[in-house]
């Protein structure tokens, strides 16, 4: 494969640039403590895993719920809240304390050098599923722009998400590299929209013989030297 014309490469986030289950279990933990003591008729009925129980089926229920997770977990809240004497507006302050957890992420430590070892030579962007915050992160300043499907409208492996990705960096898709660690929404989502695809295995993964991405890397430290061999 001819790498001499990419001229873009678009990341995934979550499980790509840091570890998000840990992440999810601090910031789940964090609003249960929170409703605790803001709802606590909720907390004496409900489980944290109850609680993921309910945003399960309510996913099920509106197909805006893929797209938005935010929204699912807002209005999942709200039911909750509303079902057990609680004020329904609490799902506001609920939400801010879920985010400001979600969003203490900490990236792999090849994250950063990566990126600066990738800048000077390709433009650099995001296109993610989840409502990751990069500037709270601290992670902005390293991409040129950020497509996130809540925001967006569609998510992956829509191709319209990727195409804007690359329509906003003046960047054609086939000079593109998307870079993720899911196989369905990223790998096979990107190349059929006509993207290169870097697997990002992080976590010693078998490849599945149906899927055959463009690279397999551990770290960015491997994508770096996949781009420039």
């Amino acid at each position: 494969m001819n790498k001499t014309n990419i001229q873009a490469v678009l990341f995934d986030l979550d499980d790509t640039l840091w570890a998000i289950e840990p992440v999810l279990h601090l910031a789940e933990s964090q609003l249960y403590d929170w409703l605790r003591q803001h709802a606590p008729n909720v907390v004496e009925r409900e489980t944290i895993e109850s609680l993921r129980a309910r945003r399960i089926l309510l996913a099920k229920s509106d197909p805006k719920y893929k797209i938005n997770l935010w929204a699912l977990r807002h209005a999942a809240l709200i039911a909750v809240l509303s079902e057990h004497g609680e004020d329904p507006a609490l799902a506001d302050p609920a939400m801010e304390v879920f985010t400001t957890g979600r969003n203490a992420v900490t990236p792999f430590d090849d994250v950063v050098p990566g990126l600066l070892q990738l800048k000077p030579r390709v433009r650099l962007g995001t296109v993610s599923n989840g409502f990751a915050d990069l500037g709270r992160i601290g992670l902005a300043e390293h991409f040129e722009i950020s497509i996130a499907a809540h925001q967006f409208g569609t998510a992956k492996p829509d191709p319209t998400i990727f195409h804007a990705a690359c329509t906003a960096l003046d960047v054609a898709p086939e000079h593109t590299v998307y870079v993720g660690d899911d196989l369905t929404l990223d790998v096979l989502g990107a190349q059929q929209a006509g993207l290169r695809a870097v697997w990002m295995n992080r976590f010693k993964r078998e490849l599945p013989d149906h899927v055959r991405p463009d690279a397999v890397c551990a770290d960015l430290s491997e994508l770096a030297s996949w781009l420039a061999a």
